[in-house]
């Protein structure tokens, strides 16, 4: 399944029905009266966050949505029956902007959550309602009012407690799949991952979900190499973890100096989230691993966990770190998805 994680489109909510301009017309009746009934309400647009939508790949696609028109009143005072509404089905992390003005309609981050996004029109009043004791015979009847239309900007961020940030290639996807069931592409080049991915981890009693955020690289905060994208899918996230490789071209204190100031640029809120270093890839420097963690610990002034996704080599010491975090009934829902997957 490919995943999108913006889409525009055009919505529109359901005109009401017309009022009925009906007369009784019985055997013995001949001046039966008005008798038209009310034209029914259009439907509405409605938001609802949807666990089973995985992206916006459906809206990427079709563009226009309407609700149902109400139908017209009848005769015998029958009302016309309502327009039915229309759900767009989004995912949990969805937020809904209007297009001219860029005002935040709607953030959607709970499960089975619902939001009025347009209401639709009320239906017109039949010729029933205009009968007075001097006009017993109105020949008039209100016309439905018309729905509202907006053009509207769907933009996904995922919602997971920690992030996997990094460069291009710096182990992010292999240590995504050692602690999970994700499936994550990996291969030996950069930007292998280009959509996040999402695994379930379950350690030490707690269950929380760790996001693959794909690679960063220098100036992303302005948008280089789609960076402001993938940054997006960390806002939501509480704990990040910033994975160094020894193998880059970059030193990783030089390389999380860049990560650091990247995150500062686009949100400088996520600086004061909590954080774990990580140099990744502990297998390509062989025993030298624990010394080299040891000695970027004391030139960083932070505690830095050396790993391998590959021997599992620390994988242990870094979970217990971020199990810490959550309680025993973690905010990570047990059936989270990832996904690039159907």
């Amino acid at each position: 399944m490919q995943f999108i994680d913006e889409a525009l489109i055009v919505v529109q909510s359901g005109s009401g029905g017309h009022g009925s301009r009906h007369f009784r017309r019985e055997k013995f009746a001949p001046r039966g009266g008005p008798d038209g009934g009310d034209g029914g309400k259009g439907g509405d647009v409605v938001l609802v966050a949807d666990n089973r939508a995985r992206s916006l790949l459906d809206y990427h696609h079709s563009r226009t949505y309407a609700a149902e028109n109400g139908h017209p009143g009848m005769g015998s005072r029958k009302s016309g029956r309502d327009g039915a509404d229309l759900e767009l089905a989004l995912p949990p992390g969805t937020q809904v902007y209007d297009q001219s003005s860029g005002e935040l309609l709607a953030d959607l981050t709970t499960p089975a959550e619902r939001r009025l996004l347009l209401p639709g029109g009320n239906g017109g009043w039949g010729n029933v309602h205009f009968a007075t004791s001097t006009r017993q015979a109105p020949d008039r009847a209100n016309p439905g009012l018309p729905g509202a239309v907006r053009t509207v900007r769907l933009e996904l961020k995922l919602l997971a407690d920690v992030a996997l940030v990094g460069f291009p290639n710096a182990g992010k996807s292999s240590l995504i799949r050692a602690i999970s069931a994700s499936q994550a592409r990996v291969a030996d080049y950069p930007f292998t991952t280009l959509v996040p991915n999402l695994g379930v981890v379950r350690h030490a009693g707690r269950v929380f979900t760790v996001a693959d955020i794909p690679g960063l690289i220098e100036g992303a905060a302005d948008g280089a190499g789609l960076g402001t994208r993938f940054l997006r899918h960390i806002e939501r996230c509480s704990v990040l973890v910033l994975l160094l490789s020894p193998v880059d071209t970059l030193p990783p204190a030089a390389a999380l100096s860049v990560l650091l100031r990247e995150l500062e640029s686009f949100n400088p809120e996520l600086l004061r989230r909590p954080r774990l270093c990580v140099l990744s890839k502990s297998d390509t420097l062989g025993s030298a691993s624990r010394r080299q963690a040891a000695a970027l610990s004391r030139e960083l002034g932070t505690q830095v966990i050396d790993l391998s996704s590959v021997t599992r080599h620390g994988l242990d010491r870094l979970l217990g770190e971020l199990a810490r975090h959550f309680g025993a009934t973690a905010p990570a829902s047990p059936d989270a998805y990832d996904p690039t997957t159907t």
